[in-house]
């Protein structure tokens, strides 16, 4: 996700075979949906996604929604357009004046034309919340499938996502052509009683290896067994002992469709006193 693009005039054709495997994708999702879609990070994403709304003095009457759970957010906004994370959105221009991209742009192989897409269907001053995983989502794992795949067969292999650092996040959305945009950030971790119990969690969200790169079949079983002692030993649980810890971090990243009665920033070098003076206009003497 943190790697360098640039900025397209046009949702830019994603280079073959890219970053994620599509088809696998829809197929680890569809399995989880027959299996027992596991909500948990949804139900997180829907009430930040809540809060933030309930903090606009607004009603959205016409609002998208991009996911890759489409049950869960049609159950939640009964009215709204949900369509599929495809690399071409299924949104007409300006015919929104809410999108939400929900848990899907993690995923996404050209994050940018995600979202200028979203934004061209946003009418002006209309609002875009994406709902994404960044930062250190799923370090843990990351750390003990590396350190165990080195120590086992001496090699490494692509088996988590690379997840995009907010800084970068709010770089990226910042170049969507949206304004007054905000990327903030939503730290979760959860006990599990080991690798295995994440595993399967993260099966059933859908979540589970899609990346162009990976290495098809199973994993060996000892780079796994081995994976899972690490994990046992060096990213413990604190407060639950026998357990250990994932963290999840959810990256949220706001920004308003341009219009002409929206709030616009002071030009540089147009205040009309020095930053000096006004701070020693606030002191007052001890």
């Amino acid at each position: 996700m943190c790697r360098p693009m640039n900025t397209p005039s046009e949702p830019s054709p994603v280079a073959s075979p890219g970053l994620v495997d599509r088809a696998a994708l829809t197929r680890y999702r569809a399995r989880a949906d027959r299996r027992g879609f596991e909500p948990f990070l949804h139900e997180l994403a829907l009430t930040e996604v809540q809060d933030r709304l309930s903090e606009v003095n607004r009603r959205f009457s016409d609002v998208a929604i991009v996911t890759g759970a489409p049950d869960f957010w049609r159950a939640a906004f009964p009215e709204a357009l949900v369509v599929a994370d495809d690399d071409t959105l299924a949104l007409q221009p300006q015919a929104h004046d809410l999108v939400i991209h929900a848990l899907a742009l993690h995923w996404a192989n050209d994050p940018v034309g995600q979202m200028i897409q979203s934004a061209r269907a946003l009418r002006p001053d209309g609002l875009f919340i994406a709902a994404m995983l960044g930062g250190d989502t799923l370090t843990e794992l990351r750390d003990s499938l590396t350190r165990a795949e080195a120590q086992v067969v001496s090699g490494l292999s692509p088996r988590i996502l690379p997840m995009g650092e907010i800084r970068d996040l709010g770089g990226l959305l910042a170049r969507s052509g949206l304004a007054l945009t905000v990327a903030d950030q939503f730290p979760q971790r959860t006990s599990y009683r080991d690798l295995f119990h994440l595993a399967a969690d993260l099966r059933a969200m859908g979540e589970t290896n899609a990346l162009a790169a990976r290495t098809r079949g199973l994993t060996r079983r000892d780079v796994v067994l081995r994976a899972a002692e690490i994990y046992q030993a060096d990213h413990p649980d604190p407060d639950h002992p026998g357990r250990v810890v994932a963290t999840f971090d959810l990256v949220f990243l706001t920004g308003w469709a341009p219009a002409d009665n929206q709030q616009k920033p002071l030009r540089p070098g147009s205040a009309r006193m020095p930053l000096a003076e006004a701070l020693a206009s606030k002191r007052t003497d001890p």
